[in-house]
């Protein structure tokens, strides 16, 4: 295409109230030739205000892209990095489940009390405290019982969500004690309500000896890292 013909569409272009950007595109030719052949033309102030909202526009539809692309790129490395953990760790030996316990106990266990007591949210956590308690330090099933603290807006489904902790922690309902229900002062959203299963209190009884053997391996251990 000549470029007379290409400076007349260009020019046409323009007053239709194009970008340069978008003439150069068309066109195919270098946005400072399109700037050149079309720096008298005047937009309309209404020309100018449609420009102005596809750049934002435009610079919105970038700024997803890219958050899109850092999310996808943040999920890949946690996926490496919790499959990298799963390998590593898919053979833990007695001892090393012993110092797991430890150092969880230490964050979320009873640490004054004369009774074992540990308290968490995340089921998983229970049942690794509870195999810990189990194979190592000789508690019985039976003997273990719970509280649940839910929020007093799902007193409704109190029973739902004792029966979902028995599910998974192979506890029989007989083994829950009275349920607490704890009140807020501004009322909480909860995002996947259905899947709230509050906090879980972990109890075992008559365990005061057992607490002071827990309490002194958590001493050993702190002596052993800090000494």
């Amino acid at each position: 295409m000549a470029k007379s013909t290409q400076k007349i569409k260009a020019r046409k272009l323009r007053s239709d109230g194009k970008s340069i950007k978008e003439i150069s595109k068309v066109l195919g030719v270098s946005k400072s030739s399109v700037s050149i052949w079309c720096r008298n033309i005047e937009l309309s102030a209404l020309q100018v205000d449609n420009l102005h909202k596809k750049m934002i526009a435009g610079g919105y539809k970038g700024r997803l892209a890219g958050a899109k692309f850092q999310k996808e790129k943040r999920l890949a490395r946690i996926d490496y990095f919790e499959g990298l953990g799963t390998e590593e760790l898919k053979n833990i030996t007695p001892k090393e489940l012993l110092l797991a316990g430890i150092g969880l106990y230490l964050g979320e266990g009873n640490k004054k009390g004369n009774g074992f007591q540990f308290t968490n949210s995340n089921p998983d956590i229970i049942k690794l405290v509870m195999k810990w308690s189990e194979n190592l330090l000789g508690v019985d099933r039976k003997d273990f019982y719970c509280n649940i603290l839910i929020n007093i807006s799902h007193k409704h489904r109190e029973n739902s969500v004792k029966k979902t902790w028995s599910n998974i922690l192979k506890i029989p309902k007989d083994q829950f004690r009275k349920t607490v229900f704890i009140k807020s002062a501004h009322k909480k959203t909860f995002e996947n309500p259905d899947l709230y299963l509050g906090t879980l209190i972990l109890r075992v009884k008559k365990s005061s000896d057992l607490q002071y053997r827990i309490l002194g391996l958590m001493k050993g251990l702190l002596y052993s890292v800090n000494r």
